[in-house]
C-alpha cells in the first residue's frame, strides 16, 4: 500500500516566522486543486461592500498573520494536517472593476477545484464571494444545510437597486434554493436595521435566527448541540463566518463593525461545534486589515480558519 505524503506547515525552526513565503499557514502553494482534500482560497474582492472597503487585502494579511498557527490543536487533540492534503491554490482572478464579472470568475474557480474533489475553505474578501461559492457547491450537492455568523442577516432585496451585493447574499442563496432554510442557522444577528423583516425574512422561512443578545454572558456549545441534532450528520453543510459576528473589541479590522457582538471564545465555539456535521467548504470573510493597526483581528481570522480544518469530517482526534 503506498503511505501518501501529507503537505505540513513549514514549522518555525526550519524558517523564521517572519521569513519565507506568505501561504496560509506556511503551507506548500499550488496552481490547482489536484491531489488535495482541502483547498485554501482567496478572494480578495470588496467591490459588493457597502460601507468601508479594503477586505480585498484580507487573504493577504490573513496569510501573513498565520505563521504564528502551528498545525496540532492543543484542547482538541486535533491534527488537521495529518487527516488532509492541504495546500494554497492562491486568489482568484477577480476583475476588479466589474462585480458581475468576477461572481462568474469565482463560480467557474469553485467548479474547477469541485472537479478536482477538494473541499474549499476560502479567505474574503467581502460576503458577497458567498453567493457564487454556494452556487458552485449547490450543483453537486443541492440545497445545503448552512450556519451563517454575522451581524447582518444579508437578506436585503436589492441595495441601491442592485440585486448581487455583500448584503443580499442569503436572499438570493434561499431564493436559488442552494441552501435550505429549514436547516439555516444566523447567529450574531444585532444592533439597528430598517425593518423587523430584516432578520424576519429568513426567520419567515424556517431559519434559526440567534440574536447576539441571546448569545451574552453564555457558552454557545448548548446552541450547536442544537445545531447537529437538527442538521444530522450526513446533510452537506457550509460554515460562512463574517468577521463582523464578532464584537469590535476583538475584530476591529472590518467594514461593517456593530457593538454588542460575539466573543473570541464563542466565535471558537461555534467552529469547533461543527464537528460532527457533514462540512463541505467553509469561508471567513470581510477581514479588512487597514482598520486594525495591531494585527489582531488577521491573526484571529487566521486561528478561526485553523479551528475549521479540525472540523472537518475525518480529521483525526485524540492523537
Amino acid at each position: 500500500m503506498t503511505i501518501r505524503k501529507l503537505n505540513q506547515p513549514q514549522g518555525g525552526n526550519e524558517m523564521p516566522r517572519f521569513g519565507g513565503h506568505a501561504t496560509l499557514f506556511r503551507l506548500p502553494s499550488q496552481t490547482t486543486a489536484e491531489g488535495l482534500d482541502i483547498a485554501l482560497v482567496g478572494v480578495p474582492l470588496d467591490i459588493g461592500a457597502s460601507n468601508r472597503t479594503g477586505s480585498r487585502f484580507g487573504p493577504r494579511q490573513i496569510r501573513c498573520e498565520s505563521v504564528m498557527v502551528r498545525p496540532y490543536g492543543m484542547y482538541t487533540r486535533a491534527a488537521p494536517f495529518d487527516s488532509f492534503q492541504v495546500a494554497d491554490v492562491g486568489d482568484v482572478p477577480v476583475n476588479t472593476f466589474n462585480l458581475g464579472m468576477s461572481i462568474g470568475i469565482i463560480e467557474q474557480f469553485y467548479d474547477d477545484i469541485l472537479n478536482h474533489g477538494a473541499k474549499p475553505v476560502s479567505m474574503g474578501g467581502d460576503h458577497t464571494v458567498t453567493l457564487p461559492i454556494l452556487r458552485a457547491l449547490a450543483k453537486r450537492h443541492g440545497p445545503v444545510a448552512l450556519i451563517h455568523v454575522d451581524a447582518h442577516a444579508d437578506t436585503n432585496d436589492s441595495m441601491f437597486g442592485e440585486k448581487i451585493t455583500h448584503g443580499t447574499v442569503f436572499r438570493r442563496a434561499i431564493e436559488e434554493q442552494l441552501v435550505d432554510p429549514q436547516k439555516m442557522f444566523q447567529v450574531g444577528l444585532r444592533t439597528t436595521g430598517y425593518s423587523a423583516e430584516d432578520f424576519d425574512w429568513s426567520r419567515d422561512r424556517g431559519a434559526r435566527i440567534v440574536p447576539a443578545e441571546e448569545c451574552w454572558h453564555r457558552s454557545l456549545a448548548p446552541l450547536m448541540e442544537e445545531v447537529r441534532r437538527k442538521v444530522g450528520p450526513e446533510t452537506p453543510t457550509y460554515l460562512s463566518f463574517d468577521i463582523d459576528g464578532l464584537d469590535p473589541s476583538v475584530a476591529p479590522g472590518t467594514g461593517t463593525p456593530e457593538p454588542g457582538g460575539l466573543t473570541s471564545i464563542q466565535g471558537i465555539e461555534i467552529i469547533r461545534g461543527c464537528w460532527g456535521l457533514n462540512l463541505i467548504g467553509a469561508d471567513l470573510v470581510e477581514v479588512a486589515p487597514a482598520y486594525d493597526t495591531s494585527g489582531n483581528t488577521s491573526l484571529l481570522a487566521a486561528n478561526l480558519i485553523f479551528e475549521m480544518l479540525c472540523s472537518f469530517p475525518g480529521c483525526r482526534r485524540g492523537v
